[in-house]
């Protein structure tokens, strides 16, 4: 069974460098995006099993990147975890979303999500 990826779109370095470690301690083999453009153009050549999104990004923004996401057939298997600190914008776009989370989300948050994900897709 191949090893799973994840992409995680969060341009503070702390969070991405503490969320990546969560995911790949999880199971996946994870890359970090720091922009939603950067984002936008790897998503063009993979597909991921799971992205998570930050919604305050540099270039273009989450919530654009989100629409973006879905409105890619390719991408439709894709779980979208999406956090941001702004529950306003989280909830704006939790129906596009498969889940949302208002920061802080700590690395045994993110990983235990992470693991139940993989699980659910495994089967």
């Amino acid at each position: 069974m191949s090893i799973p990826l994840a992409l995680v779109i969060e341009d503070d370095v702390d969070l991405s460098m503490i969320f990546s470690k969560a995911v790949s301690d999880a199971g996946y083999k994870v890359e970090v995006i720091a922009d939603g453009e950067a984002a936008e153009r790897r998503l063009k050549a993979i597909v991921p099993d799971l992205v998570f999104l930050d919604l305050h990004l540099p270039g273009i923004d989450g919530g654009e990147l989100l629409k973006r996401i879905r409105a890619d057939d390719r991408l439709s298997d894709t779980f979208i975890m999406v956090a941001s600190a702004d529950s306003a914008f989280t909830n704006a776009v939790q129906d596009k979303a498969d889940l949302t989370l208002v920061k802080p989300v700590s690395y045994q948050q993110l990983n235990r999500m992470a693991q139940r994900i993989r699980a659910r897709k495994q089967k």
